[in-house]
């Protein structure tokens, strides 16, 4: 791990259930998932390696929930993010924040973006002008740009990509590098590949995948009401889905009918997860892999990869 010294917010903030520090660390986070049938161990990944971060704000008020409250706890520093996160948050906690809303801090390869999803539908000009002096390379609020003096670049291995506000990325380089090598070595037999609820392609690229999803590098599809049919998937031998926490039953009920040899499941939801494991079982797929992930440490949550191979 990166250091010993304990989170001075554990026990009080709302970020993290469980001591990343402490002893016992991976037996409490492991009863998280004592319903999984897990065929490997678990995945390990150190604490202070996350590179975004969802703050809270109110009048004058910046931070994170206190657990269980609508409070917000003062942060300036969190022992789970990134130093270069950690050394803008005193600027940013001290900006003239007016409404509610929320501040995500994101670490792009060429520098911080900030985007700011607020009750209030305009900034102040207090607020623009003290958002000018914060040493991050885009500030939006409500999708109206503040500040940019660049575009916000992401990578997927030597794949640049243009970070969008707010968009989606897996909380740190190394837990995308980890699932990202993990999909890379399941799908090197397949030969026409489609990577569902792609993002913004950390298994597209390097799987030369054709790519779906409400956003994306891919084709856009909304695959909670389009799934993908019986009929677009007979061209493909693997599937990959990474879905959000609501998982994929609907495409599950189409792929059970089509004659995929494999699909690579990865569940940041353990719950929607053993839903659509069950459907998938029980439609004509055997479950080769699961394999648990600290992806989001300290808290209670856990990335699960799986794969079903046709029967």
């Amino acid at each position: 791990m990166n250091n010993t010294k304990r989170c001075p917010f554990i026990e009080k903030c709302g970020g993290c259930k469980f001591d990343f520090t402490a002893a016992d660390y991976h037996d409490k986070k492991l009863s998280e998932i004592k319903n999984i049938p897990t065929t490997d161990m678990p995945i390990w990944l150190t604490y202070g390696n996350r590179r975004r971060a969802d703050f809270c704000f109110t009048d004058n008020q910046f931070g994170f929930y206190e657990r269980g409250t609508k409070n917000i706890i003062p942060i300036d520093s969190c022992p789970n993010l990134l130093p270069d996160i950690n050394d803008i948050l005193p600027y940013v906690s001290k900006l003239p924040w007016i409404g509610a809303g929320s501040c995500l801090i994101t670490k792009c390869e060429n520098g911080i973006d900030i985007a700011i999803s607020s009750s209030v539908p305009y900034f102040t000009p207090e607020f623009r002008d003290a958002a000018q002096k914060i040493p991050a390379i885009r500030i939006s609020w409500n999708d109206k740009i503040i500040k940019q003096t660049t575009v916000p670049i992401i990578k997927f291995e030597d794949k640049e990509i243009e970070y969008p506000v707010a968009a989606f990325l897996q909380p740190s380089v190394t837990g995308a590098d980890t699932l990202r090598n993990m999909v890379k070595e399941h799908t090197n037999s397949a030969t026409k590949i489609a990577d569902l609820f792609c993002g913004l392609g950390n298994f597209t690229f390097v799987t030369n995948a054709d790519g779906f999803d409400v956003v994306g590098t891919g084709t856009k599809r909304d695959l909670f009401k389009n799934p993908l049919t019986t009929g677009m998937l007979k061209q493909y031998d693997c599937v990959i889905m990474d879905p959000p926490r609501a998982g994929a039953f609907e495409q599950c009920k189409t792929l059970i009918k089509s004659d995929v040899q494999r699909i690579i499941y990865v569940s940041c939801n353990p719950n929607t997860f053993l839903r659509d494991k069950k459907l998938l079982n029980n439609g004509g797929y055997k479950t080769t892999k699961i394999i648990p992930i600290d992806q989001f440490v300290g808290s209670a949550h856990w990335e699960i990869f799986a794969i079903f191979d046709k029967e």
